[in-house]
């Protein structure tokens, strides 16, 4: 037995997502990471930036993921139909 996730919660979650993700590319984090250190002769902001883009989209992709177990969804069959 699935049960329904609520709407309102699922909004709350991907707005939650995406502000997250706009303060992670805007001044203040940009500007912690943005100095003249290298870690393994790679610069930190490049490190930031491919760490972070990434990370971000595996958030995503899990959050997707658990919606359509809750759902019980899959979205083969729902376009056949």
């Amino acid at each position: 037995m699935t049960k329904n996730p609520n709407p309102v919660r699922l909004r709350e979650a991907w707005v939650l997502c995406f502000i997250l993700g706009v303060i992670m590319l805007n001044f203040p984090f940009l500007q912690i990471f943005n100095k003249d250190s290298s870690v393994f002769g790679f610069p930190v902001l490049f490190l930031y930036f491919f760490l972070g883009w990434p990370a971000s989209i595996l958030v995503i992709y899990l959050f997707c993921r658990r919606l359509k177990m809750e759902t019980g969804g899959d979205d083969s069959e729902q376009d056949q139909q």
